[in-house]
This record gives structure tokens, sequence and C-alpha cells, in this order.
């Protein structure tokens, strides 16, 4: 019986895909750790870091070996990326918790939580991309909104960290919570690169 050609999904968005949903899965992780400090979301936002970046580390080779890409070279690489340094960044804010004993601020929470939907706008986008691009475009402003909202809390936090120093344990506390509050901003930062990256691939393929 004749069954239709169905075209094979590329192994670079396949390998990207894997990063976005690696990465939304990181962000659900450390979102439930700064709810509750549950050590099996640390545990599995460790896992997950590591686990993206070996698909990486497979989407490097591929692109080293392969001539012919779905979409521009450079832009498969950036998104790659730029999805990877958001998860990496959410892996350092836990890993320098855990080494300065900083216990979770409701800005801490309010950021993650941004992040994690950012995130998942990402994985969307990516889900989206060669069947609907312009769908893919949406996501990815949806994204870079999420973004302009983390930048409005960060700067909250930070002027609430600096109203006032009343000694030197004062002092070393806000230089930890703003350490922290720096990794948060910076995945952010990430998120909205990989948005613009995404949204760049949707210009040159639509």
């Amino acid at each position: 019986m004749f069954k239709p050609f169905k075209r094979r999904k590329s192994i670079f968005i396949k390998l990207i895909h894997d990063q976005a949903s690696l990465t939304l899965a990181g962000l659900d992780a450390l979102k439930t750790y700064l709810t509750n400090q549950d050590p099996a979301a640390a545990s599995t936002l460790i896992s997950k870091e590591k686990e993206a970046d070996e698909a990486r580390r497979i989407l490097i080779y591929e692109l080293n070996k392969t001539f012919i890409t779905p979409f521009d070279r450079e832009d498969i690489f950036s998104l790659s990326r730029t999805i990877d340094d958001v998860l990496d960044y959410a892996y350092s804010t836990l890993i320098e918790m855990q080494v300065l004993k900083v216990e979770p601020t409701s800005y801490m929470l309010r950021m993650a939580s941004l992040l994690r939907d950012a995130a998942y706008e990402l994985f969307m986008a990516v889900d989206c991309f060669e069947d609907h691009a312009g769908v893919a475009g949406e996501h990815a402003k949806r994204a870079k909104a999420l973004e302009n909202q983390m930048e409005g809390v960060y700067r909250e936090a930070l002027a609430d960290l600096f109203s006032g120093a009343e000694d030197i344990a004062h002092v070393i506390k806000m230089l930890k919570l703003r350490e922290i509050y720096r990794h948060l901003s910076n995945a952010s930062d990430r998120g909205d690169e990989a948005a613009n990256v995404i949204a760049d691939i949707v210009v040159k393929i639509t």
C-alpha cells in the first residue's frame, strides 16, 4: 500500500528543539527550587544542564560535517549558543546560591518565573520553525516582552537591595544577593538574544 512521503525533520532543528526542551525543564526546576528549596529540583536542574551541553556538542559536531543546513549556519550556531546560555546561567544561579548559602527572595522567584515563561516561548518558537515560521516569530516577540518585564523586576530588586546598609554583615548579604540577581538577569539577556536570532531566521525563511 502506498504511503505518502513524509519529510524528515532536520537534525539541526531536532537538536535545537532538544536544547530548548531541556532549558524549559531546567527553568521549571529552578522555579521549583526557589519556591521550596526542593533538593530534587536542584538535581533536575543540574542534570538538564549536562544533557543540554551534550546536545550542543552533538549539534556542533553535525554542523562541522554537514554542508547543507535548513538555514544559515551562523544562525544555527548562535541560536544553539544563546539557548544553552540561558540554562547555563540558571545552573550558575543555583550553584552560587548553594555555595554562598543564599536564601531565595521574592524577587528571585519573580525573576525565575519570568525566565521560565520566556523559555517556554523559545521552546514554542523552535517547535514552529518548519511548519509555521510566522507563529515562531510571534513566540519570539513574547519572549522579548518577558525580558522587558524581567529587567523591571531586576531594577526593582537592586533598588530594594541598596536601600540602606546597616553594618558589614548587611553589606556582605547585599553583595551575595546582587551576584544571584545578576545571574538571573544574564539568563534573561541571553533569552532576549535567542529571540532576536529566531526573529532573524523567520525573516530569512519567509
